[in-house]
């Protein structure tokens, strides 16, 4: 088995990576981080553009900061069905991501098990979780008091937020399938949420995919043989730059910047279109 499918292979087995096949365009949209519309003025962008045998991979980021994440997860979804209506479209043809507002969410949910539950929750609260947990009917303050009760009370607190996500068609199951990156099955484009650590292979980054690593910024040569990584959200900070072995298209939505999404074809960008 050659390199390419060796990778791929213990990839899919994981549940990690989703593969994209064909040799079409691929549009991939950075991270919306709850505003829903510039995501709306987006699609609509999209949907005139789009062509027989087009791709699309969300590269996370979809939860958080933002004031409308509900409405900006249901957009996703509404778009999804629109998208593999279409005559002919495999349902592998889009693919959603994990970023780090989603990581921080599953997490979230799991808070009774942290260690310091508390202090976890002030971090997440800095990193812009607050929205997420008032859309799905909580508060940082109610999370925090139940931390301070103990166990008991905190895993009342996450259940509550899991039974009001819950309560949002197709929420949770989005939630449930986002992959980590998504990779072209000729082996030359890579789609990740932040980064990745140049010094590791695809298969063993884990949570560096939404998290970033600092190497991966100074990054000259393209990675593990892929042509281009393709990254949804600049850790830190902003920023748009179409570059070569890395093309990012974090154009700060969610912190008052547009909304971004790219076309490739042939491992190059031919569009960019903004939301």
């Amino acid at each position: 088995m050659s390199d390419l499918g060796h990778r791929s292979s213990a990839a899919s087995e994981q549940g990690m990576l989703a593969t994209l096949a064909g040799g079409g365009r691929i549009w991939a949209v950075a991270a919306i981080h709850g505003e829903v519309r510039r995501l709306k003025l987006l699609h609509g962008r999209l949907e005139r553009l789009l062509q027989p045998g087009d791709r699309l991979v969300y590269l996370g980021g979809y939860l958080g900061l933002g004031p409308s994440v509900i409405e900006t997860v249901d957009e996703l979804l509404l778009f999804r069905r629109f998208f593999i209506a279409r005559p002919d479209v495999p349902l592998e043809s889009i693919v959603f991501l994990r970023g780090a507002q989603e990581e921080m969410w599953q997490k979230l949910l799991q808070l009774q098990f942290a260690a310091a539950p508390a202090e976890v929750l002030r971090w997440m609260e800095a990193h812009g979780i607050g929205p997420t947990i008032a859309a799905y009917g909580g508060s940082v303050a109610e999370g925090l008091a139940a931390a301070a009760e103990g166990v008991v009370a905190l895993t009342r607190w996450t259940s509550a937020l899991r039974q009001g996500m819950n309560r949002f068609d197709g929420h949770t199951q989005l939630m449930s399938s986002l992959k980590h990156a998504a990779l072209t099955d000729d082996g030359s484009l890579l789609f990740v949420h932040a980064g990745v650590d140049p010094n590791r292979r695809v298969e063993t980054q884990r949570d560096l995919y939404w998290w970033g690593h600092p190497a991966f910024e100074t990054l000259a040569q393209p990675y593990d043989g892929f042509r281009l990584v393709v990254r949804g959200q600049a850790p830190n900070g902003p920023g748009l730059n179409v570059g070569d072995p890395v093309v990012t298209l974090d154009a700060g939505c969610g912190k008052g910047g547009p909304l971004m999404a790219a076309c490739l074809e042939d491992g190059v960008v031919t569009q960019l279109v903004e939301g």
